[in-house]
Formats: structure tokens, sequence, C-alpha cells
């Protein structure tokens, strides 16, 4: 098998990402790969729905895989990364509208970019181990692969507290979410995938999905409305310091490690895919952000310092949070022009 196994059994496409030694991270090839299968399978009367998994107990896939975009911006070369994310977003979008149920199966860690293989299925599944998150704002960049979406579809300001904190979601906390949709243990999985091999019929889901365990953010969803509910980044901060209570100051304190810059993006990001509900309007305004910043210097120093170096002391140039100003976030998401990303949105 190599990275990545598409291949169609029975009544199904099936796509098993396969670099367990690597946190199953998303190459561009797997990108290609898979925007590749999607519109033949589309088009397959014989494949009446998709199965995504993922090989390796410890993740479905935990992010991009970032090295070799590293290297290149080290080198002056923007263009990879850029190029990168173009025919990401493309693939994200694709599964988004997929006229057939999508079930995926979500183990371990779901971060990033494999929030973007496996959080825009119709029939999202997680188990005991799940770990969802979106930690872009912890290497200098926003939540992208049409994450922004997501957060503004999460129930009140769930959103703008995930996407600057990076949060790690449990099962019932991704379904409360809106990032996943059914708990099933995870040694039921096997059994369950070849029956959805051998019938298509994602019914099968719906029978065997047990009760979701207790969501944490339930428990907090009052304080975080009441708090991230600002405009800005700054608004969101003055109240978190306001408030005396050891939620907020260990709220602060995550939020602390993240670049300044990406946290106000992010809820600008959330805000705009809020208003627009749209797939496309989302991943266009986060390309915006992506292809600025490639060039900026956040995001690299994030990489160099979660994982190249692992100080885990990334230098933002400023101690301030919410030192990003909303006209510098504005102007990082101008419309790009002849670079603009071009996904024809559906009706």
């Amino acid at each position: 098998m190599t990275d990545i196994d598409i291949r169609k059994v029975g009544r199904v496409g099936r796509i098993t990402l396969n670099r367990p030694e690597a946190l199953n991270a998303v190459t561009h090839e797997q990108v290609r790969q898979i925007a590749a299968i999607l519109p033949v399978w589309a088009q397959d009367e014989s494949v009446k729905m998709l199965v995504v998994d993922a090989t390796g107990d410890r993740a479905f896939s935990a992010g991009g895989d970032l090295m070799g975009i590293y290297e290149s911006m080290l080198a002056g070369d923007f263009d990879t990364a850029r190029q990168f994310w173009r025919d990401e977003y493309a693939m994200n979008a694709a599964l988004f509208h997929f006229p057939k149920p999508v079930a995926t199966f979500l183990q371990g860690f779901t971060m990033g970019g494999g929030v973007g293989v496996g959080c825009h299925g119709s029939h999202r599944v997680v188990c005991d181990s799940s770990r969802i998150a979106m930690p872009e704002c912890g290497i200098g960049l926003a939540p992208d692969v049409g994450g922004t979406l997501l957060l503004a579809r999460a129930p009140g300001r769930l959103g703008e507290y995930l996407g600057t904190t990076a949060y790690r979601m449990g099962p019932g906390d991704a379904i409360v979410a809106g990032f996943a949709d059914y708990y099933i243990p995870e040694a039921d999985w096997p059994a369950l995938i070849a029956t959805l091999d051998a019938t298509g019929d994602w019914e099968a889901i719906d029978r065997a999905a047990s009760p979701a365990p207790e969501a944490s953010l339930t428990a907090t969803q009052t304080r975080i409305d009441t708090t991230f509910a600002g405009d800005t980044l700054r608004d969101i901060v003055n109240a978190l310091r306001a408030d005396d209570s050891d939620w907020a100051a260990d709220t602060l304190k995550a939020m602390d490690r993240n670049a300044p810059r990406a946290m106000a993006a992010a809820v600008e990001l959330v805000h705009r895919a809020r208003a627009r509900d749209s797939i496309e309007a989302a991943l266009t305004n986060e390309y915006r952000f992506s292809h600025r910043i490639a060039a900026q210097g956040d995001f690299q120093e994030g990489i160099r310092a979660l994982i190249v170096d692992k100080d885990k002391s990334p230098s933002w140039g400023t101690d301030a949070i919410e030192s990003a100003s909303q006209a510098e976030i504005a102007a990082l998401l101008m419309p790009l022009g002849k670079e603009e990303l071009s996904l024809e949105e559906a009706p």
C-alpha cells in the first residue's frame, strides 16, 4: 500500500490515508489523487457512497505535511505553499459538495488539514480516542481547509473559541460543535465498514451509533458565548481579562501561545464565514490570508518552533496577544486580483 489507497470495494469508493508514521499528514500528492477520483466516483453509478479512513491508532490525520513547504519558504519560494493550498482548498470544496454520502472514520488526532479531509462529509464517525482541533494559530496560520465554515456553524461562539484557542475536542465535544455526527466504538468500525462495502447502505451507520459521551464544552458554553461575542480579538481578550475565573485565565494562557495576527484573522474569518455560509466564500477568504502570510514570517516561525526545533517558543515579535490591528487584518484579507482563489460557487 502506498501513502494513500484509493480503490472500489463492493458498492463503496474507499480512500485510506496510509502514513501512520507521520500521523497521516496530508501531502500534496494525496490531495491531487483525492481530487482526481472524486468526479469519477460522482458519475459512477456502481459507487453508492464513499468511506474515508486511515491506518494506525494515533491519528486519522494530524494536519498537512509541512516540512516540504517549510524548506521551500526558507529558500524564498512561496509559490510551493500557495499551490498546495490552491489544490487542497479545491479538494475540500469537492468533498463538501460530493453528491453521495461520505462516511469518515476519525480515530485519534484529526487536525488542520485532516479536518479538511475528514469533517466535510455527511457521516462523520468518532470514537473514544478522537481528538479534533483547528490548531493553525499555533503555527502562525489561521484556520483553513474550509474550517472557518465549520467554526462559523458551531453553536453560539464556540467557533471563535475553538479557532483561537486550538481546544482539542473529544468525541462528545466534536458532535456538539458540528465537526462530527456519530459516536461508534472503534472496535465496531471494521464490521460496520464491511457492511458498507457490501451494501452501500449508509443508514447502517445510524443503526450502529451509540449515545455520545458527555461534551465538556456544554458546561462552558454560556461563558464562551459571553466572552467570545466581541467583534475583534481585542474585544475578546478584554472580556477574558475582565473575568477573574480560572477558566478565563486558562483560556488566555492557551491563546498566549498563538500568533496574534492569526488569532485576529481567525475571528474575522469566522465572522465572514457566518455571514456568507458558503464553503467557497470561506475558502476564498482563508486563501487570501494563507497566500499573504506565507511571505510574512509568522508561518515559518510557527513551524520552526513546533515542528523543526520543537522548542515550543515561537517569537511572534510582540508580547500582546491582541496586538494585531483591524487595519492589518483587513489588508491581509483583501482580494488578490489575478492571484485570487477561483472556486465556482455551487447553487
